[in-house]
């Protein structure tokens, strides 16, 4: 069964690592060798580094945009399509896309990331989402541990590893384990 796994992070990687493009696309390539599909906010930087390296696998890519056609995406949001299988134009700029995007996945992986992609952290695990911690790749992912320490109450287990490898194939088997689940609920 392919699953659909977001990947949420930095579109301006002044705060990642040094070797974050590096990172970016094995995360990428780990989710297409799977196959798996690359779900994404179709932005610049951490987005679109695992969308090319999802590509490069010969993956499929599906972006959320935050603008209502193509014109607008590429005008007015100046963001990219060419890694892009499918793009689905939310019109609910970013806010509203991060939440449509989060909502539609089976789990979502952290990659650096800024306020935005502590949006997309925080509705995953409002909503339940098997949730993904690259460590080590900067930005908000490197202050997840120390911020739910203590508060989080969700039911999901957030995974944590520096090794893009390792997470993909942890949250594959996060997601399988939820699935049973579900179906033994049938």
């Amino acid at each position: 069964m392919r699953y659909n796994i977001a990947v949420s992070g930095a579109a301006v990687t002044k705060c990642c690592c040094d070797n974050i493009i590096v990172l970016a696309k094995e995360v990428g390539q780990q989710i297409a060798r799977a196959g798996c599909v690359l779900v994404s906010g179709a932005t610049t930087g951490v987005p679109y580094y695992t969308a090319v390296g999802c590509k490069e696998e010969g993956g499929f890519n599906i972006g959320f945009s935050p603008a209502s056609s193509e014109i607008e995406h590429i005008k007015r949001y100046r963001l990219p399509v060419d890694p892009f299988d499918v793009m689905v134009y939310t019109g609910s700029d970013y806010p509203g896309r991060d939440i449509i995007m989060t909502k539609s996945v089976d789990a979502v992986i952290i990659i650096c990331g800024r306020m935005g992609t502590l949006h997309e952290f925080a509705t995953a695990v409002e909503t339940r989402k098997p949730v993904g911690v690259l460590e080590g790749s900067g930005g908000i992912a490197d202050k997840i541990r120390p911020l739910v320490k203590g508060t989080y109450k969700g039911a999901r287990k957030i995974i944590y590893s520096k090794n893009p490898q390792i997470l993909v194939a942890q949250i594959i088997a996060e997601i399988q384990k939820q699935k049973e689940k579900n179906n033994k609920l049938l």
